[in-house]
């Protein structure tokens, strides 16, 4: 059965954006004899207005998963560590009849090409890689590990035309070769991994000639202004209506533009969290309609996917066991990353459910009844069928309803299979990093906002007040309410984030 939603003037789905009272606002004092003032009959009037939408702000997200910080800068630089261990994908060659191999260096642990390139044609120095001659390794593929002795560390020419790739010599220890099936002869190649873990050295040798040193990777983000405003003319500051107005920012009274008002403000705190999960860095030329150049800022789900994992499973028909198997994989790819034991989930209706009936149908005595949730379950008490968290390995999660992702008016409007998010998987807890404004190592949240700030000038959340209508500042017979902020996200250690995304039909 499909839910069927009434259209038209019914559901005060699109709110009127007027600063002027409106004649659908107030009561007709023309109306004729069957309505009106006109009639005899006083009309019972509610005056307060009906929250028919409840809350109605979507923001929130980012003060419980991150915090705020000033800045002085036109943008914020952050480095962040490496891997510690040495690991590699590549191609494996059998280089002579010895049973030698021959490792070719293809990718680095994270799927980033070694050489910097991708089969285009150029040379590769043996530098680009932190293997060296007398290392320990281990090879591995889907039949076979075996492992060996760094004898040689060099370039090979592959393809045709040869494209030249930093490369090695290993000797193995036990095994001749003959564990990789498919390496019978010289340059058969067969996808491998490989793995330092140490090395040897015999009697009275030199030791190391070359040494490897941390690669230094930094991260940048600029902030962007945002802006709004707000205007009301000195007649309807002044009028009074019949409708006591609230709203989500405090206001209350019979005065409509303090109704306006507010949710200007309401709207504008919301846009200040939206700009900081969805923005993205312009690629292309952007030109604002007063001839600025805009360059765009990285959110949240940018910074995911540029830098983070993403994963398309999770779906809300999937059986228990499915979903589970899903929850197993994601763990195993946490486990790859920072290893984190703490996340919380941020997940719109369908991924909120998914995880319930995952957990519920994981009960052995959930057949034929209802007995997870509260177990000790009874007529007079509230079944709950809802789970707040649970633990899976080493890993604890802690779910939560991200409004943002359900509320139709926003991301819960979104169609688009391909940008369809169905949540997020947060780390809990603080990072180490290196800051470049202040030059030392910092602890702070994994999400944390930047904003422009100095001893004179405090753009975190600036507003003010121009016109003649209450302090006068200008001939305007109006006032204008001004909101401005300047501020970026940074997204630290996005590796340890995950996306859910949605697929199929939606």
């Amino acid at each position: 059965m499909a839910i069927t939603m009434t259209p038209g003037g019914s559901l005060n789905s699109v709110p009127a954006m007027n600063q002027q009272a409106l004649t659908t606002n107030y009561i007709d004092f023309t109306a004729t004899a069957t309505a009106g003032w006109a009639q005899q009959y006083l009309p019972d009037l509610m005056e307060e207005e009906a929250e028919v939408f409840g809350n109605r702000t979507i923001g929130g997200f980012l003060e419980m998963v991150g915090a705020e910080e000033a800045m002085s800068a036109d943008q914020v630089v952050w480095s962040e560590q490496g891997r510690l261990h040495i690991s590699y994908q590549g191609n494996l060659q059998r280089s002579s009849p010895t049973g030698t191999f021959n490792f070719i260096f293809i990718k680095d642990i994270d799927g980033n090409f070694v050489n910097g390139t991708n089969g285009a044609a150029g040379a590769s120095a043996a530098t680009d890689v932190a293997v060296r001659i007398g290392d320990l390794v281990i090879l591995s593929d889907a039949d076979a590990t075996i492992k060996g002795y760094v004898t040689a560390v060099g370039t090979t020419s592959i393809g045709s035309p040869g494209v030249l790739h930093a490369s090695c010599t290993v000797q193995p220890l036990t095994d001749n070769g003959t564990g990789f099936a498919t390496v019978t002869a010289a340059n058969d190649n067969v996808t491998c991994g490989l793995m330092v873990y140490g090395s040897e050295y015999g009697k009275g040798t030199t030791g190391r000639t070359t040494a490897n040193k941390p690669q230094f990777k930094s991260f940048t983000n600029k902030p962007v202004i945002i802006k709004d405003m707000y205007e009301v003319s000195g007649s309807d500051a002044s009028q009074i209506g019949w409708v006591e107005v609230t709203g989500e920012d405090g206001q209350n009274g019979y005065l409509w533009y303090l109704k306006a008002a507010g949710d200007t403000r309401a709207r504008f705190t919301d846009y200040l969290e939206m700009v900081m999960v969805e923005h993205e860095s312009a690629t292309q030329t952007v030109t604002s309609h007063l001839s600025n150049t805009l360059t765009g800022s990285e959110g949240l789900f940018a910074a995911i996917k540029n830098r983070g994992n993403a994963y398309d499973g999770l779906l809300a028909t999937a059986t228990s066991a499915q979903a589970l198997g899903d929850f197993d994989a994601i763990l195993k790819e946490f486990d790859k990353q920072g290893a984190i034991e703490e996340y919380m989930i941020f997940a719109d209706r369908d991924l909120m459910l998914t995880v319930d009936d995952m957990l519920g149908g994981l009960n052995p005595h959930s057949t034929g009844g209802l007995s997870f949730g509260v177990f000790d379950n009874s007529e007079d008490m509230a079944l709950n069928l809802g789970f707040s968290g649970f633990r899976r390995g080493s890993y604890d999660f802690y779910k939560t309803d991200w409004k943002y992702l359900n509320d139709v008016s926003t991301r819960g409007g979104i169609k688009d299979v391909d940008n369809h998010i169905r949540g997020v998987f947060i780390p809990a807890g603080t990072t180490t990093v290196y800051d470049q404004s202040l030059g030392k190592n910092l602890k702070r949240p994994f999400l944390h906002v930047r904003y422009r700030a100095s001893n004179m000038e405090d753009r975190r959340f600036k507003t003010w007040t121009t016109g003649s209508v209450g302090a006068a500042t200008s001939d305007l017979d109006a006032m204008e309410m001004h909101f401005l902020s300047e501020r970026c996200l940074v997204t630290q250690g996005a590796n340890n984030f995950m996306l859910i995304e949605a697929t199929g039909t939606y």
